[in-house]
């Protein structure tokens, strides 16, 4: 009778995996929910990957501060160009252009991959990133780095990179999108609704980079470069922030039916100069029956046209430790997949460079607020001006205003004018004209209409 070999028989010995080296630059918010999940989740980590993460250290400002049971003391360390020469994965979540981007340039030069969530960075400088990675040959991810936990990147890079995509229009940035939220649902001023974003945590001591705007540009630029295969810079956004959107702004939209949200818009633009690309941020007006303008509270949410896949949307927490966290784990596995493989993901893809459309030659649809003085003809003389300049008025809402001129003779009115779509460069000579004119008393606010 034959026998059995004792390999046979006995229990499979466990599987040995290999050991990736791991440094965290940053152990804020964002990095101690980053080091929390690799902590507790590192077994499943370990086998959809194929490899162990080891956590070599993570470089901070004060080493003497207590980041909680997931940051040991043992492994903060103020030296961060030393840790990223040992590491096989690089994870930032530092922010700020500088020491950010010397940091992530030497761990690619030593073979480090790199996860970030450094959206100031990519769109500066994203360039210097991608050439190094390429350089190299190692990875550089960033899902984090446009919408928090919304999966957005990877759809743009790799999921509709065999489509035509044509627009991307979205809410990106959360604390602009609680104020504005908070200001149509209470009546409140700017400042009072950025006061209780504050209070709650939704908005920065410092607010200047989410209220104007520039976030939000940082986001669009990433966007803009993913979606059409060329590469958009940060200065090549157009942006606007929310600072001057006050209550009459908010009651105005609702009387119209709308809803006023802070837009990342990047698309493709068709003219007789051929096709070119615009990348823009602003507050507009988007109809009350638009889905973006039911997305309240710090809640972010994407529209992306593709010829073939058609619309579609994407939704959830655009910022937060632990949702942003878990966008960079999964940038993790991705990277640490590829290293334990010998492979590389994708790279960057430029080969349309596509020019940028200027600002002025763009078509919109507009809301502009004015003071004038109540007396006949105004109406016709404010038309007339637009006329002028090929604007054709949609609708008109005039107020009569209690308060007289400076020199108490002139009743005042308010006038809310709607208009169809005219180039950009049109409403601004408009504009050039009512502000040298002594009808227009002053020109309170100026606002695009999207999504009709």
């Amino acid at each position: 009778m034959s026998q059995s070999s004792p390999s046979s028989s006995s229990p499979s010995a466990p599987q040995v995996l290999p050991v990736l080296r791991v440094a965290v630059l940053g152990a804020g918010t964002v990095g101690t929910e980053v080091l929390r999940l690799i902590s507790q989740q590192g077994e499943d980590l370990a086998h959809r990957i194929g490899a162990r993460l080891d956590v070599v250290g993570v470089a901070v400002r004060d080493t003497t501060l207590d980041r909680g049971e997931h940051v040991p003391a043992a492994l903060l360390t103020t030296d961060p160009s030393a840790l990223v020469r040992e590491a096989d994965l690089v994870i930032e979540v530092m922010g700020g252009i500088e020491p950010a981007r010397s940091l992530l340039l030497e761990a690619m030069s030593h073979g480090a991959s790199v996860v970030t969530a450094n959206k100031a960075l990519l769109a500066q400088d994203g360039s210097s990133l991608y050439e190094a990675a390429d350089t190299h040959g190692v990875d550089l991810y960033f899902e984090a780095a446009v919408a928090g936990a919304i999966p957005l990147v990877r759809p743009v890079r790799e999921s509709l990179a065999g489509d035509r995509i044509q627009r991307v229009l979205g809410i990106v940035n959360g604390t602009t999108n609680y104020i504005l939220d908070a200001m149509t649902r209470s009546g409140a001023s700017f400042e009072e609704a950025l006061a209780t974003a504050q209070e709650l945590g939704y908005a920065e001591a410092d607010p200047t980079a989410d209220v104007q705007g520039h976030d939000a540009a940082a986001k669009a630029s990433i966007l803009a470069s993913l979606a059409f295969h060329s590469r958009v810079r940060l200065s090549d956004v157009h942006c606007e922030g929310i600072t001057d959107v006050s209550a009459q702004d908010i009651a105005a939209s609702a009387r119209m039916g709308r809803t006023i949200k802070l837009l990342s818009i990047v698309e493709r633009v068709q003219d007789e100069s051929g096709e070119r690309i615009s990348a823009r941020v602003y507050p507009a007006l988007i109809p009350d029956g638009h889905p973006l303008a039911s997305v309240s509270e710090a809640y972010n949410a994407v529209f992306i046209e593709a010829d073939a896949a058609g619309s579609l949307m994407f939704y959830g927490q655009g910022a937060g430790g632990a949702p942003t966290a878990s966008a960079i784990l999964g940038d993790v596995v991705s990277a640490a997949s590829q290293r334990v493989r010998g492979g590389v993901g994708p790279r960057e893809s430029r080969y349309a460079e596509l020019d940028l459309i200027p600002l002025d030659d763009l078509r919109n649809a507009f809301y502009i607020s004015l003071t004038v003085q109540d007396r006949p003809g105004v109406l016709a003389e404010i038309a007339g001006t637009l006329s002028g300049y090929g604007i054709s008025i949609s609708t008109i809402h005039q107020e009569l205003l209690d308060q007289q001129d400076d020199g108490g003779e002139q009743a005042l009115a308010h006038i809310g004018i709607s208009t169809h779509r005219a180039l950009e460069s049109a409403m601004t000579s408009s504009l050039d004209v009512f502000s040298s004119t002594s009808t227009v008393l002053s020109i309170d606010s100026v606002l695009r209409i999207e999504g009709e």
